[in-house]
């Protein structure tokens, strides 16, 4: 029974995770097919690499390498494929910040790499398996997917990307809280987090390798991919949970939660050049809007529709409330959200409405984008503020 999968402790756990990443990986294509979402299908990816980058260790333990059948069928499928994990890590975060993002021709050289690897493990089966019919490349009894100058050259490709990844998570931050008023509802939190967990991956492996002179030998390496396991976990369950909330965001609101309609150059742009006649005409056309027609109470009130309400570009707007009142857009809506919750308490209306209610009245869209800004403006939060009255 050449095939005889071995159930050890070890072998058996990496088997959970291992099923996990292919369970998520199948759910997220078909959710990113039925809707036509990227970001889902780039998830997706993401996930079968990671599972495929558990097998050769999986199996390992589980004794394919002790047998030769199987041992050949792990030196020459490249399962570990990691000059592609941090590409598709990169493309999945641009994705699903930018529901227009398509990958463009000029993109493609992000995958030169792991295409040469490739085509070198190709030339390993020819050279072993088809020429020769004996191990050239495999004459030291290792996997060619675990030498050491390819999983350094995966972990200088992840750190890479993940740095990439965390400085356009940065930017969009900063574009959203500038474009719209309900930025805390698409934030997508867990985005840094989950790119921080991969890269505190990649740090333990390093300290492990450093620290470890036997890192070589296949049974030193099994808590690296007990914690990468877990990663994965975390990643699957958290990006299926945020593929479902993200699903229910565009039927809700599909236009006002992309804030990359425009280059981040041409936004650059529009930050310069400020003119202080200009920024005040915009400046009193926009408090006379605020206040007189309480546009804020809209809960997803964006920089674009307060343009339209004035009859002029973004541009006009955004560096009138960026210079002129010294906040973003979105700072500035939420403020006048919060000055309208706190005349309607010290009206007394809380004694006939709840304060999420009333916050809800005032324009803000949930419960925990009303409680941080009012802390953020007040220091205090509503209970207390409520108390103090």
């Amino acid at each position: 029974m050449d095939f005889l999968f071995g159930f050890g402790q070890k072998s058996s756990l990496l088997l959970i995770f291992f099923f996990n990443g292919i369970v998520f990986s199948f759910l997220l294509l078909k959710k990113g097919i039925q809707n036509n979402n990227n970001a889902n299908k780039w998830l997706s990816f993401l996930l079968f690499l990671c599972a495929m980058y558990i097998a050769p260790y999986m199996l390992g333990y589980a004794g394919w390498y002790s047998r030769k059948v199987t041992r050949e069928i792990l030196y020459f499928i490249p399962f570990m494929q990691v000059l592609l994990i941090g590409p598709v890590i990169f493309f999945y975060t641009k994705s699903l910040l930018n529901s227009t993002f398509k990958i463009s021709k000029k993109e493609y050289y992000h995958f030169i790499p792991a295409l040469i690897y490739l085509v070198y493990s190709l030339i390993v089966f020819i050279t072993d398996k088809l020429i020769l019919d004996e191990f050239y490349f495999h004459a030291d009894s290792r996997d060619k997917d675990m030498a050491n100058w390819y999983q350094i050259a995966g972990i200088i490709s992840m750190v890479y990307y993940l740095i990439a990844s965390l400085k356009f998570y940065k930017n969009y931050k900063k574009l959203v809280f500038d474009k719209v008023s309900f930025a805390d509802s698409i934030l997508f939190e867990w985005i840094p987090n989950f790119l921080i967990a991969f890269l505190s991956i990649v740090v333990l492996r390093v300290l492990l390798f450093l620290l470890n002179p036997e890192w070589g030998n296949f049974g030193n390496q099994f808590w690296h991919y007990i914690a990468f396991s877990i990663v994965v976990l975390y990643v699957s369950v958290n990006g299926y949970a945020n593929a479902v909330k993200m699903s229910f965001l565009n039927d809700v609101n599909s236009e006002s939660i992309n804030v990359y309609q425009e280059s981040d150059e041409d936004y650059k742009t529009k930050q310069d050049n400020t003119n202080l006649e200009e920024i005040e005409f915009w400046k009193d056309k926009i408090l006379h809007l605020v206040e007189n027609e309480k546009v804020f109470k809209n809960p997803t009130l964006t920089l674009s529709d307060l343009s339209k309400l004035l009859n002029t570009n973004t541009k006009n707007i955004s560096k009138s409330i960026n210079s002129g009142f010294d906040m973003n857009f979105n700072d500035f809506i939420n403020h006048y959200r919060i000055e309208a919750v706190k005349e309607k308490l010290h009206k007394e209306e809380h004694k006939t409405s709840t304060l999420l209610g009333i916050a809800f009245d005032c324009g803000f869209n949930s419960k925990a984008t009303f409680n941080r800004a009012f802390k953020k403006s007040i220091d205090l939060s509503p209970k207390d503020y409520l108390k103090n009255l």
